[in-house]
């Protein structure tokens, strides 16, 4: 319990936590940052490491404080996403079969990954491109690219593609309003409302699956 409520209050006020990791480590901020985007990104497991949040609070600090070079930054954790993210494929296309012959394998169902396989057939490479921004599903798409029929050629451009995007964005926003009174007084509102944009693509297909009606199910 005191781990949840530990991960919460670091989650919520990363801002002041992430300043502090700068004042007690100094340049190996940027290995602790590359270390989290890169487990993130590529590991399935760990899906829950706040990415968005982070690049945004990083942009922050960076024109807050000067410790850090923003562009740098940009640079350094651009590089851990594509790493993270081909080392995510290439455990998928190992071991993404292995979940096929079952139900389940800790939390990834076969049912899951037959669903995503289809939303990849459907919409193609720019499902790699838009997963970047939605959290845990970053984390799972790279794994059922490389378990599914994505040939590697074709992930990896989206998947520059796609990183190349979100880094930079949430980088730079930070960078320019991070600082900004409103946003430093209600770092915890502006976190949910980070979340909350992200998440609107999976709550749109889920809204418009539920209530889709069965012949444009068919279709």
């Amino acid at each position: 319990m005191d781990f949840i409520t530990q991960f919460i209050d670091i989650f919520l006020h990363l801002d002041k936590h992430l300043f502090q990791i700068v004042e007690d480590y100094g340049t190996l901020t940027y290995v602790i940052l590359f270390l989290i985007i890169f487990t993130e990104t590529g590991f399935v497991l760990m899906p829950l490491l706040p990415g968005d949040s982070l690049l945004f609070a990083t942009g922050a600090i960076a024109a807050s404080t000067g410790s850090l070079n923003v562009w740098l930054v940009i640079v350094i954790l651009i590089v851990a996403a594509l790493l993270g993210d081909n080392l995510n494929y290439y455990v998928g296309s190992k071991f993404g079969g292995e979940i096929k012959k079952r139900e389940r394998i800790l939390f990834l169902k076969r049912e899951y990954l037959e669903r995503t396989e289809a939303f990849y057939e459907k919409h193609g490479g720019s499902t790699v491109i838009m997963a970047r921004f939605i959290p845990i599903v970053r984390t799972v798409a790279p794994f059922v690219a490389g378990a599914g029929s994505m040939k590697y050629s074709k992930y990896i451009i989206f998947c520059i593609i796609g990183a190349f995007l979100w880094v930079p964005s949430l980088t730079l926003l930070g960078y320019f309003f991070g600082n900004m009174e409103i946003v430093k007084n209600n770092f915890e509102l502006v976190i949910f409302g980070i979340i909350g944009f992200s998440i609107l693509p999976m709550i749109y297909q889920f809204l418009k699956s539920k209530f889709s009606s069965p012949s444009a199910k068919a279709i």
